[in-house]
């Protein structure tokens, strides 16, 4: 048991500004890939802390102020690592011609147009699409829900797309078929709690994310030559929005 709570522990330390019990972060590139199984089971964990928000939230105010509450906190919690990637990811994409520009503005901490864009975009289908579902417990499934899904999509990119040179090359390294098949096992209760909620929305994210898959790791090859941190938490955050469209879909 020991030896899960390490890296469950260090899963929810990275995607969040929660302070467990666990290893020092100074060492966190060589205990990392142990925790790479546990990131959708942590999502959807986190996803929880949100739809909390969400549902008592909802006692006092409209659903769509909910859903906006429970999505500022759930940015606050996670440090904002997504939305900074996805933004970074955007600005780098659309600002740049070569692939040198691209990596470039990616590195600039700034936010451009492109980041700005992106980031209203993304957000406002997020928060659409959760208050679409018209009752606050099921935008609060959809978004635990989406919390495990969008780990997997990432850490797909992450097995899948080579990466780049760096730290995340030492953490893509660890990540294979069998890494891949254990977090998908850790996600199948949240996976299924999903299909139990709609059958029709988990098909169609199914559907979704494969598409998604397959046209941003071209995407990423073409213009960035494989995947970094920006990629990854980018994917991440299209999982985010992906699930609740499907949801409001069905």
């Amino acid at each position: 048991m020991r030896d899960w709570l390490a890296p469950a522990a260090l899963a929810l330390r990275f995607l969040s500004r929660l302070s467990l019990p666990g290893e020092e972060m100074e060492s966190f590139a060589r205990d990392l890939p142990r925790a790479l199984a546990f990131f959708p089971l942590a999502g959807a964990l986190l996803a929880g802390l949100s739809a909390l928000v969400l549902l008592a939230a909802a006692q006092v105010f409209p659903l769509f102020l909910a859903v906006l509450l429970a999505l500022a906190f759930d940015a606050w919690l996670g440090r904002g690592l997504h939305e900074d990637a996805l933004a970074d990811l955007a600005d780098g994409l659309g600002g740049g011609r070569t692939r040198e520009e691209v990596l470039r503005i990616m590195k600039d901490s700034r936010l451009g147009a492109f980041g700005a864009l992106a980031l209203g975009f993304a957000v406002a289908l997020r928060a659409g699409g959760l208050w679409a579902l018209e009752e606050a417990w099921r935008a609060a499934l959809a978004l635990v829900v989406a919390g495990a899904a969008a780990r997997l999509l990432m850490l797909a990119v992450l097995w899948r797309v080579p990466a780049l040179p760096g730290l995340g090359a030492q953490v893509a390294a660890a990540m294979d078929g069998g890494r891949f098949l254990q977090a998908l096992g850790f996600a199948l209760p949240v996976l299924l709690l999903g299909a139990w909620l709609s059958p029709g929305a988990m098909m169609s994210l199914l559907a979704l994310s494969l598409l998604c898959f397959a046209w941003y790791g071209a995407l990423l090859r073409r213009r960035l030559g494989g995947s970094n941190g920006d990629a990854m938490g980018a994917a991440a955050y299209a999982g985010l929005v992906l699930a609740p469209l499907a949801f409001a879909a069905w």
